[in-house]
């Protein structure tokens, strides 16, 4: 046995020379080939192509048809149009066609592509920045420059500033809690209550469940409650950042009230249906986001990992820690807290945001339309500007409650602060230079390109259609990196598609808010799964990459439930098939990953 190790030692030192030497290549040939098509771009201009306005069919702006007056539904009199100024259409200026083109998918594409051969995200966003603004600006340097820095970066930054607030405050939360000794407490209560593996991976699926009023907040609170009680039963944090990411925008998006549901109202305009009443509907045929609950459940039972996940859980079982260096749950302990000192901050915290929310969508308001409306001021709130809100109110309170109680003093409580910061900035670094990849993405017109392709769809072939929506969704909110964006984009094509009445309606929309957290899921550069990493405080790319065999399994699965869902939109038979269909998956692949081990055993 001795003579041995030196010899695996030595192999295992070979094959990452190797390894690290193909990557090289793999990478050079990569860049060859993304500097080849930016030559092609820039010399034929492709990505300067026009397609068909989507909100107008002469130039004219779609709500006064170019008159810029409307009749005022109240007093009955002609009104200025609140939706232009001269009478021509807002997206197109008039022209009646905009930018739109397959080559607005190259820079995601470049920036995915680098990300998950080099293991870099940050360099690997930038250069699909500047590709990005490259071709916007035709190639002119000052022009790229002015693209990249204020309708990138700095739009970005304007943009998500709400969150990031958020993020910091949570941070400041979290060391707090941490410093109190809280989250010690509560890994000792743990170590007494959930006593497996199984149970503390199903612990982190129904906290995730339970707090489904935003993906961001959900991401943040769960990786912070939960990270003590995964690490006891010696879960990686890669796997941890999964379960995170694959409960909070899942059950976000099948939970009438929260802030997804609201942003898929905002896009919902049928006649004779309410925006609700087709979300609720639609929830029996979002097959994605039903099945990975079932996928998790199934693979906390079962105790089995496979791909990349499985390597990072035989880390962890030995001891190998895959937490970031500057996770602040190691941390100098300095007070004597109890398991309530951490359960008071975080109810504070849920209490304080979801009144937050509903403050920020009129509830309170007497002349809001929606005043004392819970589901109507959700619909109506904005996330970026409530939860910094209600953060703040939960810092505030959680800094007295521990001052009173005398479990931290100022001065350490103070420190918080810059570590609390700190812990954040990776996630503020990742979500600003993928903003600015979206906002760049944009200028080319990728959702143009995307409805427009659509459009074009055969009737013919119109049961296969939900499928070719929910692969349509995958790809453009995985090279974009946003699913509000996603079926902001394809919920007003889709719902045109399909007649009111056609129970093909309510599987279209599903299939499109399905794919749309499916390509969300799968996505280097986006926000929920950087918030997820975040909440987890690992590496974001290997969180990726782990997570990658997972959130493909369900979508193969999901395509052939849509496929069977044209032809059949019967709720009742689709579910429980799909829910067979992923049970049996994993059993199958179980016994084949069983199969090769044992082969390459004997073959060794």
């Amino acid at each position: 046995m001795r003579y041995n190790t030196p010899v695996l030692f030595i192999k295992n030192n070979n094959l990452e020379a190797i390894m690290t030497k193909t990557r090289k290549i793999v990478l050079l040939v990569v860049a060859l080939v993304f500097i080849a098509l930016l030559a092609v771009e820039g010399i034929t201009g492709g990505s300067g192509n026009m397609v068909d306005c989507p909100d107008c069919e002469n130039g004219h702006c779609p709500t006064c048809d170019g008159t810029m007056e409307v009749l005022d539904k109240e007093s009955g009199e002609l009104v200025a149009c609140p939706d232009c100024e001269d009478g021509t259409c807002g997206t197109c200026g008039g022209e009646a066609v905009v930018r739109g083109s397959l080559w607005a998918l190259l820079p995601p594409v470049i920036a995915i592509g680098l990300a998950l051969i080099t293991k870099e995200v940050y360099s690997s966003l930038f250069f699909g920045i500047l590709a990005g603004g490259l071709m916007a600006a035709r190639y002119s340097p000052f022009a790229s420059l002015d693209a990249i820095m204020n309708d990138g970066l700095i739009a970005a930054a304007a943009d998500t500033a709400g969150i990031f607030i958020f993020l910091v405050i949570l941070g400041i939360i979290v060391s707090l809690v941490n410093k109190t000794g809280a989250s010690a407490a509560f890994g000792k209560w743990a170590e007494t209550h959930i006593k497996t593996k199984a149970g503390a991976m199903l612990a982190t699926f129904v906290l995730g469940v339970l707090i489904f009023i935003d993906d961001y907040f959900n991401c943040l609170t769960v990786g912070s409650v939960m990270s003590p009680v995964t690490d006891k039963h010696h879960i990686s944090r890669v796997k941890l950042a999964y379960l995170i990411d694959a409960t909070a925008a899942p059950v976000c998006m099948i939970a009438p009230i929260s802030s997804w549901a609201a942003a898929v109202s905002g896009c919902v305009d049928i006649e004779g249906m309410s925006d609700i009443q087709l979300f609720v509907s639609a929830i029996p045929f979002n097959f994605y986001s039903l099945l990975t609950f079932v996928f998790i459940i199934t693979l906390a039972i079962m105790g089995y990992d496979y791909g990349k996940m499985a390597d990072f859980e035989i880390k962890a079982r030995a001891g190998e820690s895959d937490k970031l260096p500057g996770d602040d749950s190691d941390a100098a302990v300095v007070g004597n807290g109890v398991i309530w000192d951490l359960i008071i901050p975080i109810a504070v915290l849920i209490v304080a945001c979801v009144f937050a929310l509903i403050y920020n969508g009129g509830f309170f308001d007497a002349e809001s339309k929606y005043f004392h409306n819970f589901v109507g001021a959700f619909g109506n709130t904005d996330a970026y500007g409530a939860l910094p809100w209600g953060g703040l109110i939960a810092l505030v309170i959680s800094a007295i409650y521990f001052l009173l109680r005398r479990v931290i003093n100022f001065n350490e409580m103070m420190k918080s602060v810059p570590s609390g910061f700190i812990a954040m900035v990776p996630a503020i670094l990742i979500l600003t230079f993928a903003t600015a990849l979206k906002n760049i993405t944009g200028l080319l017109g990728a959702k143009y390109f995307v409805g427009n392709m659509m459009q074009s769809f055969p009737t013919a072939l119109l049961a296969l259609l939900p499928a070719v929506i929910f692969l349509v969704a995958c790809v453009l909110a995985f090279a974009t990196g946003t699913s509000w964006g996603t079926f902001g984009i394809l919920i007003p094509i889709v719902s045109v598609m399909f007649e009111v009445g056609n129970p093909l309606l309510f599987v279209g929309i599903s299939a499109c808010l399905a794919g749309a957290v499916c390509g969300d899921h799968c996505s280097p550069i986006s926000d929920t799964t950087i918030m997820a990493s975040a909440g987890a405080r690992c590496n974001h790319v290997a969180h990726v990459e782990t997570q990658l065999p997972y959130a493909i399994t369900v979508a193969a699965i999901s395509f052939v439930m849509f496929v069977l869902a044209g032809f059949v939109p019967n709720a009742f038979i689709c579910l429980p098939v799909g829910i067979a269909l992923t049970v049996g998956v994993l059993f199958g692949i179980r016994y084949l990953d069983k199969k090769r081990k044992a082969k390459t055993s004997v073959e060794e």
